[in-house]
């Protein structure tokens, strides 16, 4: 998944955007890797459904199958055709949340032929609320993204620092301006109570006051 040439495109410019967003959505549908901006930090992404793709994001940042891909997508509808069922916590969350710094763990429909690493059948889904981001989503569908660095390094949150990164690796780069500093708040709900796997951008009091509970925070 070694590309000759990388192209970064300024999203700031209209007719770079467009230029950008075509490129990428035929990257994404050749099996290829594009860096993009969302509303926490900058993406590695490729076609959810691309085994190879998966493979090649995970080698570009030299991370290993035992920690999956989370997958972003375009829409609130989407959600139902990518997991076994959605709680009611679940929509609840979805439509505080969403698009927005929120992650969300389920367990994944069985009938998926993906594979997002060693996901144990869970996946982890979020819908960004960055233009750019939403718009390449709903051209291509669901995008398995990974945050832009090469593993044990710090994440990107502009496009020039996920491109010293990773380099070649992604022959399209997004250009969306900084990114937010926070990674998306993950909430486990594979469980009967949900839980808290990693508080970021969105509070644990804010998941609380919607949920009208106190959720629990793993150790």
């Amino acid at each position: 998944m070694f590309q000759a040439v990388s192209t970064v495109y300024d999203c700031a410019l209209p007719e770079s955007r467009a230029a950008g967003l075509s490129a990428a959505a035929s990257a994404v549908r050749a099996g290829q890797l594009v860096v993009l901006p969302t509303d926490t930090v900058y993406g590695l992404g490729c076609d959810a459904f691309s085994p190879t793709a998966v493979q090649g994001l995970l080698s570009a940042k030299n991370r290993g199958r035992d920690m999956p891909v989370p997958v972003l997508v375009g829409s609130w509808s989407t959600v139902d055709g990518l997991v076994l069922g959605v709680p009611a916590q679940a929509r609840t969350l979805i439509e505080a949340f969403w698009p927005g710094g929120l992650s969300l763990v389920l367990p994944y429909a069985p009938s998926l032929t993906w594979d997002l690493g060693d996901t144990r059948g869970t996946v982890m889904l979020r819908m960004p609320l960055h233009p750019v981001a939403l718009e390449l989503l709903r051209e291509v569908g669901p995008m398995a993204v990974s945050s832009a660095n090469r593993s044990s390094l710090p994440p990107a949150t502009t496009a020039e620092q996920a491109q010293a990164q990773l380099a070649e690796r992604v022959p399209v780069y997004l250009d969306g301006g900084p990114a937010g500093e926070s990674a998306s708040t993950i909430v486990d709900l594979t469980a009967a109570d949900p839980m808290v796997l990693r508080e970021g951008a969105v509070t644990i009091a804010e998941i609380n006051e919607v949920l009208g509970l106190t959720i629990q925070v793993a150790r």
